[in-house]
């Protein structure tokens, strides 16, 4: 674990008092007052806005290999900050700390590939990028942002899911209970900082972007029963 995370205690700063402390609830609001207002203003917009009729090849090797990526670390993040003790007892053993630190790397590089892809097929391709905002461009800078620096954690500080569970999981829990505690993230190396507030910065712009289609994902087509789709093609 980076070396800053043994001190004890420490001087916080104001700017540590603005990022991690009002930032995040700043972000809070706007997250919940957008996502509201856009589902009830304007609900047929939580849509991915699909380009894969446009062009198919590229868009393949862009969302398949994100999806996957990204899916992976979201989770990963997910189980660290809400069993940080469970994670710590699996890191106890270096073999299973080196597993799941190795993974998360190479799930990272599948995800930064597919962005990658994503962007550069928007960039080259006339007809997407006639479809494509400006909210396109900026969220996928901002994902590009928190894969590569992401990823300077995992090569260069490492251990990233012990001081995840050690540092990051209570000062996000201490934020829900209405209590910040940023003693210990204002020792955090700079690149980690940068990290979380790319991810504040993320939850900040994503009700104004194609990625709300997320939180009407169609869970009831697990259970509901199954259509016949027929084609009706005219005869020559």
């Amino acid at each position: 674990m980076p070396s800053v995370l043994l001190q004890a205690g420490g001087a916080v700063s104001s700017l540590d008092q603005f990022f991690f402390i009002a930032v995040p609830y700043v972000v809070l609001a706007i997250f919940l007052y957008a996502t509201i207002r856009r589902f009830v203003g304007d609900r047929f917009s939580y849509s991915s806005y699909s380009s894969q009729f446009l062009e198919n090849r590229h868009q393949f090797f862009g969302a398949v290999p994100w999806h996957y990526g990204i899916i992976v670390l979201f989770f990963g993040h997910l189980i660290g900050f809400l069993f940080p003790k469970t994670v710590l007892w699996w890191n106890g053993v270096p073999a299973r700390l080196y597993i799941i630190e190795i993974s998360a790397l190479i799930f990272a590089l599948v995800a930064l590939s597919g962005l990658v892809n994503a962007l550069i097929r928007r960039l080259k391709n006339p007809r997407v990028l006639t479809v494509t905002t400006t909210m396109d461009f900026l969220i996928l800078t901002l994902l590009l942002f928190q894969v590569f620096t992401g990823m300077y954690v995992a090569i260069f500080e490492r251990w990233g899911s012990s001081w995840f569970a050690t540092v990051a999981s209570p000062y996000l829990w201490s934020l829900f209970k209405l209590n910040p505690q940023i003693s210990a993230v204002a020792q955090l190396p700079l690149m980690v900082k940068l990290h979380i507030l790319g991810a504040f910065a993320v939850f900040a712009v994503f009700p104004f972007t194609r990625l709300v289609h997320i939180l009407v994902v169609p869970i009831p087509y697990l259970w509901r029963r199954m259509q016949v789709v027929i084609w009706n093609k005219k005869r020559a």
